[in-house]
């Protein structure tokens, strides 16, 4: 009896093995931690999906920022892509055109859940090629004792340039602090907080057909607002990025400078300050740049179409929203529990409102190159080397030659 209870056990595992070998394998490559507060929620979505699913598993492998995009190039370069990757939606242009990811077709309903400007982020060409995962708009951080101190009376903080440059100015006059804190080191949140004011005075650096529009009078006048700043801004303004701005705001050494929602955390509780929209521009309304980290189905794997199921289904706007509250971040699409997060936390609202006057990322194959080319100008202008319409010029001459490489 023994030996034949053995033999059947023994085939009936070799029955499972077999039912569990034809299963096939979703893998997803996913930058940062696996004890990040969002995965879990990640997992068990996809937990619920394979319910539905089970011809199929899905292994999530977690990969630091630094290196996880580079893994998923590399790995679909030499032909062996995991099934799909959670990227910087910076890259999709790069990877579109090696013909590395497909695009993804979403319904009239899917396309209506989220913002045209959101969508934005994740287009080339007019396709979509990867769906939002994460989502960052930006607003201004404001002193408000230090605006007292200057004698400014300005409720809500600036809502113009000309305000914001006249609280800068008169701040630095009558306190000790800088009036504006402005990142300018050989950095991507160089070229990003100046986006910022480009979409808060409708301006573009490409227009959708791919034509290269910084000498626009618009974009010129993102410059010329840098150039007013120049004089009330830290000293030796190249050698800070955004994060080390966040601590000279919180010493009350800055008055003024433009942050992601995160950087509400690294406030000191003694410092009296407000978030505000960005101000709006002589050309334009209030915006905000907007960057998404975003999943891609890779090509080649056999498993494209089950894995372009499950990521619809992860970023449907239900479990999306789950999804982002987990992680703190600005929420993707307009949902109900949007309007409980701005309600139960009305610094929200600046990060949010924002949205439909946002833009991207300008999408150019050569990112790199693109952002340097930005950044130059940047510095030009602050240092004085150039006026804002030579930088700009300077710059559409160097950028047209990318968009035509």
């Amino acid at each position: 009896m023994k030996k034949t209870h053995l033999v059947l056990a023994s085939s009936a595992l070799a029955l499972f093995a077999g039912a569990a070998a034809a299963q096939q394998e979703i893998h997803i490559i996913n930058c940062g931690a696996g004890a990040d507060e969002q995965n879990p929620v990640q997992e068990a979505h996809a937990d619920a999906w394979l319910e539905d699913n089970p011809d199929y598993t899905v292994r999530f492998e977690y990969v630091p920022w630094g290196s996880c995009q580079e893994r998923a190039i590399t790995l679909a370069s030499a032909g062996d892509p995991a099934a799909a990757a959670y990227m910087g939606s910076r890259v999709l242009p790069q990877l579109a055109d090696s013909g590395l990811i497909l695009p993804i077709d979403l319904t009239e309903e899917e396309t209506n859940t989220y913002e045209a400007s959101v969508l934005s982020t994740v287009q080339v060409n007019g396709e979509i090629w990867g769906l939002p995962r994460a989502f960052s708009t930006k607003a201004l951080f404001w002193n408000k004792d230090l605006f007292e101190e200057a004698g400014l009376d300005m409720p809500d903080g600036p809502t113009t340039w000309e305000e914001m440059v006249t609280a800068a100015q008169a701040i630095s006059e009558n306190t000790d602090a800088a009036g504006f804190g402005v990142p300018a080191a050989d950095f991507d949140n160089t070229m990003h907080e100046w986006l910022n004011f480009v979409y808060s005075n409708g301006g573009t650096i490409l227009q959708d057909d791919g034509t290269v529009t910084f000498d626009s009078p618009e974009v010129v006048e993102a410059l010329q607002l840098y150039a007013d700043l120049a004089p009330y801004v830290e000293e030796g303004p190249l050698a800070y990025d955004r994060g080390s701005l966040e601590p000279l705001f919180a010493e009350g050494a800055i008055a003024m400078y433009t942050n992601g929602g995160w950087g509400r955390q690294s406030v000191g509780e003694d410092t009296n300050y407000g978030i505000a929209p960005i101000p709006a521009g002589p050309s334009g309304d209030s915006g905000t740049l907007l960057i998404t980290d975003s999943l891609v189905v890779f090509d080649g794997t056999g498993v494209e179409e089950a894995t372009m199921d499950l990521i619809t289904y992860l970023t449907s706007p239900e479990r999306q929203s789950e999804f982002d509250l987990a992680g703190g971040w600005t929420p993707i699409r307009q949902t109900e529990d949007t309007a409980a997060l701005i309600e139960e936390d009305a610094s929200w609202a600046p990060f949010i409102e924002a949205i439909p006057n946002g833009g991207p990322e300008p999408q150019l194959i050569d990112y790199v190159s693109m952002q340097d080319v930005i950044n130059e100008a940047i510095q030009a202008v602050l240092l004085e080397e150039a006026t804002a319409e030579e930088a700009a010029a300077d710059a559409q001459e160097e950028l047209v030659d990318l968009a035509e490489e």
